[in-house]
């Protein structure tokens, strides 16, 4: 019986860390310093074609971009001094009701361009920030969240939405944005609001990540 017992618990722990190990996506661009901390608390430094598995906390390093992108061919391109989490990350091209995509900006700013998840089970997508959830349909789109002020930007959740659309989730409400339209968020009980032209936010990777869409204020 304890022979059994302790071949159960070992099968367990087996499947949890196959579980914490599942690969979510693949580094495929980065300017600089890029760091991965699992949930145990584990860092490590990526670099390009290094994995990144569903749990990890991505962390770049001041002036460092990185292009992460996804089993369904979805990306994130995280710019300088950007936390991010992969809360979950679930794809099988076979198994579409096993669909799961979401994420925490913890601080910082990302470039999110949708892949085959986003495109077959939208509803299943989310990335969260401190100001409100981002659910998607079918988008390429930024955000930036601040918790000081920058050039042109009050500290909350700045977006824009460059092509599909994009829902916003928190406690005023749910609201919409459409391509072309900017947007902030002061906090998680905020009405966003909405503007037409980029009040500061910018995103400039290096020419080397090919980026079709980027960001510069208004002059």
């Amino acid at each position: 019986m304890q022979r059994l017992i302790f071949l159960l618990l070992l099968l367990g722990g087996a499947a949890q860390a196959a579980q914490a190990a599942q690969v979510a996506g693949v580094v495929v661009q980065a300017s600089g310093p890029l760091t991965a901390r699992s949930p145990s608390g584990v860092a490590k430094p990526l670099q390009v074609k290094s994995e990144v598995e569903s749990g990890d906390t991505l962390i770049t390093a001041a002036g460092a971009y990185a292009l992460v992108r996804f089993i369904d061919n979805s990306e994130l391109t995280l710019k300088p001094s950007t936390t991010v989490v992969v809360d979950q990350f679930s794809f099988d091209g076979d198994k579409p009701q096993e669909d799961r995509a979401a994420f925490t900006l913890v601080k910082g700013g990302l470039r999110s361009v949708t892949g085959l998840l986003g495109k077959r089970s939208k509803e299943r997508y989310a990335m969260r920030t401190p100001s409100a959830t981002i659910g998607i349909r079918g988008t390429t789109f930024f955000l930036e969240y601040l918790t000081v002020a920058a050039p042109g930007l009050e500290p909350g959740l700045h977006v824009h939405v460059s092509s599909g659309g994009i829902s916003i989730v928190n406690g005023a409400g749910e609201f919409r944005y459409d391509p072309g339209q900017f947007g902030y968020i002061k906090d998680d009980k905020s009405r966003p609001v909405k503007m037409f032209t980029n009040p500061g936010m910018q995103f400039q990777p290096p020419a080397s990540f090919g980026e079709a869409d980027t960001l510069t204020p208004a002059q």
